[in-house]
């Protein structure tokens, strides 16, 4: 596994292993992001995810295009998500587009003729459940599958369940939450457990001379997860690259999952009652 690692989608492209993550509470502000994500494509990051709903996309797509713009990168070098909201691309104050094509597109409505149409090279989904996924496989005149299936994941929610059934149908599953919760609000309760600080992670972490993040992200990575780090700490941003300078034994990783919880840093209670609620079965 190195910086240039990437995972086979179903559709024959190919996806960074490790992605940036650019979502913010709105206390954090776009310039900061927009700087977030130069300072990550310098560092080596190639998979940069985003959505509408974040409210940043414009930042987002211009920082990439500056790295372009000062030769770091070419186009095809980046592996951009986004997931749409009642637009279907990031574009600038003028309303221009900022890309003529989109990698990922995490819902499926309509995707399929997005994807006829080359406004976006792969389609998956995101937060679905093994259900939900089975909707989609076995819907009639279904043309392309879901190439992943965007989830939290952590070692306190490590999904074993939803990665083997995701294994077992050629889609990748893509961890966001990969280092817990910034317990930014609404989103987080303030009392939930902090992933960084526990003991058994940082116990590792000595034992490796890693960090708990670097930790966490490595056991994600080992799994076969393609997995976003998030940070808008510069320090923090290079550091998370480093991890593809250590392995964890299978001993570790045992240990590790053994702090599997089923905790779910955002469960996005506020759509519970909604019939389509991802987090109401099992897995």
């Amino acid at each position: 596994m190195n910086p240039n690692g990437s995972a086979e989608l179903n559709d024959g492209h190919r996806i960074p292993v490790l992605g940036f993550g650019t979502f913010a509470p709105e206390e954090v502000p776009k310039s900061l992001v927009k700087e977030a994500t130069k300072i990550a494509i310098g560092a080596g990051f190639r998979h940069i995810d985003s959505a509408y709903f974040y409210q940043n996309e414009e930042e987002v797509g211009l920082a990439i295009r500056s790295k372009i713009a000062d030769g770091t990168v070419k186009r095809e070098d980046i592996f951009y998500t986004s997931k749409p909201g009642n637009g279907l691309h990031p574009t600038d104050e003028n309303g221009q587009l900022l890309f003529d094509t989109v990698d990922l597109r995490d819902t499926w409505e309509a995707m399929e003729k997005c994807k006829d149409a080359g406004l976006a090279k792969s389609i998956g989904v995101s937060n679905f459940n093994r259900r939900q996924l089975e909707m989609i496989l076995n819907k009639p005149g279904l043309k392309y599958k879901p190439v992943c299936n965007q989830v939290e994941c952590h070692p306190y929610l490590n999904q074993s369940k939803l990665l083997d059934y995701c294994k077992s149908k050629d889609i990748v599953l893509v961890a966001y939450g990969a280092l817990g919760s910034q317990r930014c609000k609404p989103w987080i309760n303030e009392n939930a457990p902090y992933l960084l600080e526990d003991p058994v992670l940082c116990a590792m972490a000595e034992k490796h001379k890693q960090t708990a993040a670097l930790i966490s992200l490595r056991y994600l990575l080992q799994r076969g997860i393609v997995t976003l780090a998030k940070s808008f700490n510069e320090k923090r941003i290079k550091e998370n690259m480093k991890v593809f300078e250590f392995q964890l034994s299978a001993e570790d990783m045992a240990v590790i999952d053994s702090l599997n919880k089923n905790y779910r840093y955002a469960p996005a209670d506020f759509t519970a009652a909604h019939p389509d609620y991802p987090y109401s079965d099992e897995y």
